[in-house]
């Protein structure tokens, strides 16, 4: 039996990441896969993470993963775990920043696109039970700037991509879960 994928999409303070948490609450074992980069420099980031931090029960296990740290947390995971990733926006802008890709140079454009399929193959692949939280940026005006546009394009295609991967997909409009499929 293929294990359940779900993905949650929603725009800022929708209530995404707090909707994937109640879908994994009953879950015996749970791994949060957490794809924030932490920056000492900016304490209003750490306070939103402190604040993610603090809603997860105690039992449940944390991993941080950046880049294809992802991807291996996702092909490791084992058959009767639960796993929660929030969210694949951050871990897109992690993978744009590391591969210097925000003036669309051909070649750093081409890593991210790499990553993106790995990520896209491994959550195919998982044997464990999944739920991804992302970022819907598609819905709102074009962005003013040239990284913005990319950010958008970028993730929109990948979170279309993640979603023919999943069994579900919710969409999280003003607190309100619309199930998609």
């Amino acid at each position: 039996m293929v294990a359940s994928r779900t993905l949650v999409l929603g725009g800022a303070r929708s209530g995404k990441s707090a909707h994937a948490e109640g879908l994994v609450a009953e879950s015996a074992r749970v791994t949060y896969v957490a794809t924030a980069r932490q920056d000492p420099a900016d304490r209003e980031w750490a306070q939103r993470i402190a604040a993610h931090v603090a809603r997860r029960p105690a039992h449940w296990r944390t991993v941080e993963a950046a880049g294809d740290d992802l991807r291996r947390a996702l092909e490791t995971a084992e058959p009767d775990a639960t796993v929660l990733v929030d969210d694949v926006a951050t871990w897109l802008t992690g993978v744009l920043d590391d591969a210097a890709a925000w003036e669309r140079d051909p070649v750093a454009l081409d890593a991210v696109a790499g990553c993106c399929t790995a990520l896209v193959d491994a959550v195919a692949r998982c044997s464990a039970r999944l739920v991804l939280v992302s970022a819907e940026v598609g819905l709102g005006v074009v962005p003013a700037t040239r990284s913005g546009r990319l950010f958008r394009d970028e993730l929109g295609a990948l979170n279309a991509r993640l979603a023919d991967a999943c069994d579900e997909v919710v969409l999280l409009v003003a607190g309100q879960p619309l199930r998609l499929r």
